[in-house]
């Protein structure tokens, strides 16, 4: 279990200082984007309300705190899970991807009331109008590590 906290606590740490560095540093709320390596690499402030892609997004306070209860009780069964059903190496790092991504939404939505994106990546001629964060990116590796390296721990 110590792998799934100190990689849970260091990602939610990136994420945190990245988004304070972009929303709070470069004042991207206020200048919207930043050009870093167009069109491979840039800074696109968005405020996401819902889940992926605004899905579920209604401003609405419900909704935010429907999200909120629901990253948390996700957090807490994958908490339950690894502890419940010990992960190899590679699983419970995965988990504390997971768990630290979570988190670190949840404190967005409590602070601004919305996820704050900001990375938008576009490549080949194909425009790509979403913008994501490192919390995003953490949960996707996150779960994809926990369907395909997790499971029982080998016994030896």
């Amino acid at each position: 279990m110590r792998l799934v906290f100190w990689a849970g606590f260091w990602t939610f740490l990136l994420d945190q200082a990245s988004k304070y560095l972009v929303v709070h540093i470069l004042n991207l709320r206020v200048r919207g984007e930043i050009d870093v390596i167009p069109p491979i690499l840039n800074l696109r402030m968005a405020w996401n309300e819902g889940v992926n892609f605004g899905l579920f997004a209604s401003g609405s306070d419900v909704v935010r705190w429907g999200l909120i209860v629901l990253a948390l009780v996700i957090v807490a069964a994958v908490l339950w899970w690894v502890n419940s059903d010990p992960q190899g190496r590679w699983g419970m790092l995965s988990a504390g991807l997971l768990i630290g991504g979570a988190l670190g939404n949840v404190v967005d939505r409590l602070l601004y009331g919305a996820v704050a994106d900001f990375l938008n990546m576009s490549c080949c001629g194909i425009s790509n109008p979403y913008a994501f964060n490192i919390a995003d990116i953490a949960i996707f590796v996150g779960a994809f590590g926990l369907i395909v390296l997790g499971g029982r721990k080998k016994q030896s």
